[in-house]
């Protein structure tokens, strides 16, 4: 039977939506696991977070044309944002890689650019759901793996539009997904 009790919308947790950690720290396994003192990557756009968890499958067809068999194939497991706080050293590190990025923004920051590999992360994504139930989504290891042409005007704030691609943890899964009133 429908219930439009269950449709619901995502907004960010107050306080932040996206924290990052080091891959080999312990993860939250549940909504309510404080995470404030991770690294906080601040306000993203009202976009919000796209997840594309899509299996890429080889059909077998049979003559005449008939469907006969699907072979499971590559899967890729990414999550799309646009990171808004690029004043904040911590967003530019995950940009451009921590060793990258030095100084502050009271002492001056400089950023090499270069094509050196991008560093990987944990990942842990809160938002609110309809009527207090709360949605964590945890990562236990992903990194950047495109980044958006950016843009520079005075009708719109400067932003990294980034993708990051989840890679399987040890027990073979890319993210995890908890949800609680």
């Amino acid at each position: 039977m429908n219930n439009s009790a269950n449709v619901t919308a995502g907004k960010p947790a107050i306080g932040g939506a996206i924290y990052q950690m080091a891959v080999n720290e312990t993860l939250p396994t549940d909504t309510t696991t404080d995470v404030t003192s991770e690294t906080c990557l601040g306000y993203i756009s009202q976009d919000g977070i796209t997840n594309s968890n899509t299996p890429a499958n080889t059909n077998v067809k049979a003559w005449g044309g008939n469907t006969v068999l699907s072979i499971a194939g590559d899967k890729t497991d990414t999550f799309q944002f646009k990171l808004l706080e690029v004043l904040n050293v911590d967003v530019l590190k995950t940009v451009f890689g921590k060793d990258n990025v030095t100084g502050t923004l009271s002492s001056g920051i400089t950023i090499n650019v270069n094509s050196k590999d991008l560093d990987e992360y944990a990942y842990i994504i809160d938002m609110l759901l309809r009527d207090g139930v709360a949605k964590r989504v945890v990562i236990p290891n992903a990194k950047v793996i495109t980044i958006a042409p950016v843009k520079y005007s005075d009708t719109e704030p400067v932003g990294y539009d980034v993708t990051i691609e989840a890679y399987p943890d040890a027990d073979g899964n890319t993210h995890y997904e908890y949800i609680k009133k």
